[in-house]
């Protein structure tokens, strides 16, 4: 299997699995700090991990023009998404804000099939279709909210739209430092929110209810973010925003599992369509003769067919490194992904 699979696999089993955890902390913390401890755990376990990692601060590596790309990404991932979704559920039942919460997989399939111009043969469509379903099935309740009005469940889809944005603006860097993306994003959001909550009245919680918090936010939503971003690096976009949308799944069978709730006829249904849909992903094939054009980057990589270049330092090639590289315009034909060496035209 494709190691970028797994990696959006294991980011949905990550997030999946702190769904549960994190609901469990409900009724000691108020949402809004909730969300702003779980960013906050992902954005400082990240940084430290980061500096252990090179002994040191580095620099971001991004290029001037990733620059407008990540902070993008971050202002409507991590400011504009977590506000408008705390906005909506305040007057959005969990049922609905479940069901439109699926709205995020499609419409970042959607931005980047349409306006990021990446490749979508018919088996993608359908699986991102199929895993889609599975998610709505998984959260309907069987009844919708009566006379809420219209603010909460616009709200919610707002925020959805911000995390689409963001996933799409997060794939223009995909090839820098994955644990740098993550951290900032974590710093940034769970600042923001945190702030945000106790600018409204929230007092400081019970230590352990805190470390908690922080500890399932670096899990669910830290290193999963890490393993996303290395998804996108080598799916693209739609690809891995399908693969991620079996987290709800994947939160549903832990709740089973370890919180002793009952599975319901919906959960087996969902769980046949997901599986459909990650099967139909994972049987794609896509080949076809295309060029390369020049291209200047840096990123970890092996020396396979897209990377045959010399160094200006010693190296044994022996295992993956890192450093800035030149790509010379290249014509062949083989099986691949929209991954960041082929981000072509169709």
């Amino acid at each position: 299997m494709n190691l970028a699979i797994l990696h959006a696999l294991a980011a949905a089993a990550l997030f999946g699995a702190s769904t549960p955890l994190a609901k469990s902390l409900v009724g000691d913390l108020p949402p809004l700090l909730l969300a702003g401890l779980l960013y906050l755990g992902s954005g400082l376990g990240l940084t430290i991990a980061r500096l252990i990692r090179d002994r040191r601060w580095l620099p971001s590596g991004f290029t001037r023009a990733e620059w407008p790309w990540f902070l993008g990404a971050v202002f409507f991932g991590g400011i504009l998404g977590p506000v408008a979704l705390m906005v909506g559920l305040t007057s959005t039942s969990g049922a609905t804000a479940s069901l439109l919460l699926n709205l995020e997989a499609v419409l970042t399939a959607v931005l980047a099939w349409v306006v990021f111009r990446e490749n979508a043969d018919r088996r993608i469509v359908l699986g991102m279709a199929a895993i889609v379903a599975g998610g709505v099935v998984l959260s309907w309740s069987g009844h919708a909210d009566a006379g809420a009005g219209w603010t909460g469940p616009l709200a919610v889809a707002a925020a959805c739209l911000c995390w689409a944005i963001d996933n799409n603006l997060t794939r223009k860097v995909s090839a820098s430092d994955a644990l740098l993306i993550a951290a900032v994003k974590g710093l940034v959001a769970g600042g923001f929110n945190t702030a945000l909550a106790f600018m409204l009245g929230a007092s400081l919680p019970a230590t352990n209810s805190v470390l908690l918090a922080m500890v399932v936010g670096l899990a669910g939503y830290g290193i999963s973010l890490v393993s996303f971003v290395m998804a996108l690096r080598g799916l693209g976009t739609a690809r891995t925003g399908a693969y991620f949308s079996t987290a709800p799944f994947i939160g549903a069978a832990v709740a089973i599992a370890f919180f002793a709730e009952t599975p319901s006829p919906n959960f087996w249904i969902a769980a046949g369509l997901m599986a459909l849909g990650v099967w139909l992903h994972l049987t794609e094939t896509h080949g076809h003769e295309h060029s390369h054009e020049p291209l200047d980057h840096t990123h970890d990589h092996d020396h396979d067919d897209h990377h045959q270049h010399a160094h200006d330092f010693p190296w044994d090639d022996t295992k993956p490194h890192v450093h800035p590289h030149q790509h010379a315009p290249h014509k062949h034909s083989h099986a691949h992904f929209p991954d960041i060496h082929h981000r072509h035209p169709h």
